[in-house]
């Protein structure tokens, strides 16, 4: 009979035990989930969506090649008598830089000359006697043809000497020295280089589809090895207007001011080609973006401080930074950190300026 009355006592206390736990349980649970309707607030870094200039560029490598080069040759064999150039040193336009033996080249043009006085007064002479009909035509003829003869000699002889003069034909930087005086050089002995890199040209090829963007006067950034962290600005002034059969691509040509001569001929150019500036894009940090299968969302944080998922379309991906075509204004304040926390109507409390500000600059 105690046995049976403990078993029941037992199973009373049980009874009355088991609400009285399962209700504090119950009442535990809002704090537990911590993000429902009145439960605690997650702690978020939020910014606002903002208007600025978005410039739509496309990112190409091309070349740097100088404004003028040229290989120095002499026009005639000879031996070079004087060289009047520093290798790696500027040379203006007009000056020497390389001197023939002339001796030769002046005695055949005094001799030349010499033949041409007296082929003109020949020449005079038989003018005359012409004039007098005292002459056939064909004589007046014969003398005049011998008198053009000798006067196109000496132009020769005196183009002749004049080529043992090599000069600049522009303004720029002297390359290395290939003669030496004394040598005898033949018209296809390289002397030097001449390269002008006081303005520089970018080359790129660019796909066919942007094509339709590009125009004469586009703004061109682009940077080189040699300067790292520091940016070259030009513009374009030449689109080819025929396309590369095989990559289906068009030679472009940037004109860039060089002064010092920093930039040098067959440097690679990593480009940024500005091909649309919108002044009012929609901006927020690229880490809001959240992407579920074909859907891109993002967090907001409501009037009510509460967590709110917004679908939106991303146009241009920026450093750092995402264009919204749609799905959110100007000053809606993006979750770019503790998304990871938040589910929709959660309450939210948004951190102070010293969290926001990496992502605000």
């Amino acid at each position: 009979m105690r046995l049976t009355s403990s078993i029941l006592l037992s199973s009373i206390l049980a009874l009355a035990i088991g609400p009285a736990v399962s209700g504090c349980r119950k009442a535990a649970n809002p704090a537990a989930g911590g993000g429902g309707g009145g439960g605690f607030a997650v702690r978020v870094v939020a910014v606002a969506a903002k208007e600025q200039p978005v410039v739509e560029s496309v990112s190409l490598v091309g070349s740097v090649v100088p404004n003028e080069m040229i290989d120095v040759k002499c026009e005639i064999d000879g031996p070079v008598k004087q060289i009047g150039f520093d290798e790696g040193q500027r040379v203006e336009k007009g000056q020497l830089l390389v001197l023939l033996d002339e001796s030769k080249l002046a005695a055949s043009l005094a001799e030349a000359d010499a033949n041409m006085r007296l082929a003109k007064t020949s020449f005079e002479r038989t003018a005359d006697l012409y004039r007098s009909k005292l002459i056939s035509q064909q004589d007046y003829d014969q003398a005049s043809a011998t008198f053009s003869a000798n006067e196109a000699s000496v132009e020769l002889k005196r183009r002749l000497l004049s080529d043992a003069r090599v000069v600049a034909p522009f303004s720029g930087i002297a390359g290395a020295r290939q003669v030496s005086p004394g040598q005898v050089i033949s018209r296809n002995t390289l002397i030097t280089t001449l390269v002008d890199l006081d303005t520089v040209k970018v080359e790129v090829s660019v796909p066919e589809r942007y094509l339709s963007q590009v125009q004469v006067g586009l703004a061109v950034g682009f940077k080189v090895a040699a300067f790292p962290g520091e940016s070259f600005k030009g513009e374009v002034y030449f689109i080819s207007p025929q396309l590369d059969a095989g990559t289906r691509t068009a030679l472009v040509k940037a004109r860039i001011a060089n002064p010092g001569g920093r930039l040098r001929g067959g440097m690679f150019a990593n480009l940024d080609l500005a091909l649309e500036l919108r002044k009012l894009a929609l901006v927020i940090p690229e880490p809001a973006i959240m992407n579920n299968g074909d859907t891109t969302m993002v967090f907001i944080v409501n009037a009510q401080n509460k967590a709110e998922m917004k679908p939106v379309k991303v146009g241009l991906r920026l450093a750092g930074r995402a264009e919204i075509l749609s799905g959110l204004t100007s000053g809606d304040r993006v979750v770019v950190e503790g998304v990871q926390k938040l589910r929709p109507g959660a309450p939210v409390e948004i951190a102070g300026a010293e969290a926001t500000a990496p992502y605000t600059k």
